[in-house]
């Protein structure tokens, strides 16, 4: 047990399963201020992991009716008309990755090589949506904007090298990276799968047919 102010020291941080509640333990003693700092953190956790199920469900609900996933993902339910099978199926998908990398014979940390999998799909994101944002800037400087960036163009292409730096370096840690190179192998298969099916497949979602039929009455008046 530690007291407050005593540090443990990196080498048993670095082993700890818990390592934030380490670091409240050596501020805070092992009082009730400690239990509640520790159980606003599991709020945190929980919170984050019912925020991922919205999101990913929404994600492939949203990607299959647009077809670039298969059609039958965006089926929903007949009486709450939740999107019951993106829901599911993602599900069934993240459970079966953190159950492979658990039995690997090594017996790889799944909660590390997760999050270095999640890094590595966020850092990808913000590389592309920089790309997209110095795009718009070029291609439409006029374009009527509610938010105008204060950094611009340089603070865009400073964020895209810092994502691209990140990216780097998740494929430089042999503990880790080997889920950073599945979750890469699997982007390229969905890259590959858009390429030869998908693409041939893409319908316009309900906006987008709305912004199309606003067009078109407006071009006809």
């Amino acid at each position: 047990m530690l007291s407050a102010g005593i540090a443990p020291g990196v080498a048993k941080v670095a082993v700890s399963n818990e390592p934030l509640f380490l670091g409240f333990q050596t501020i805070f003693g092992q009082g009730l201020k400690t239990r509640v700092l520790a159980l606003l953190a599991c709020t945190g956790l929980v919170a984050s992991f019912h925020t991922i199920i919205f999101a990913y469900g929404r994600q492939i609900y949203s990607l299959s009716r647009a077809g670039y996933f298969p059609t039958f993902l965006s089926v929903t339910h007949g009486t709450r008309e939740t999107p019951q099978r993106a829901l599911l199926s993602g599900s069934a998908l993240g459970f079966a990755v953190a159950l492979a990398i658990h039995l690997t014979p090594q017996g790889s940390p799944v909660g590390a090589i997760l999050l270095n999998m999640a890094v590595f799909g966020a850092v990808l994101a913000y590389i592309l949506q920089m790309a997209s944002f110095i795009v718009l800037r070029l291609r439409f400087p006029d374009i009527e904007r509610p938010y105008v960036s204060p950094a611009g163009i340089p603070g865009a292409v400073l964020a895209a090298l810092v994502a691209a730096a990140t990216l780097l370096v998740l494929f430089r840690n042999p503990d880790y990276n080997k889920g950073v190179i599945g979750a890469a192998i699997w982007f390229l298969l969905g890259i590959g799968y858009y390429a030869v099916h998908a693409r041939h497949r893409l319908v316009l979602a309900p906006e987008e047919k709305t912004a199309f039929a606003i067009r078109r009455e407006l071009a006809g008046l």
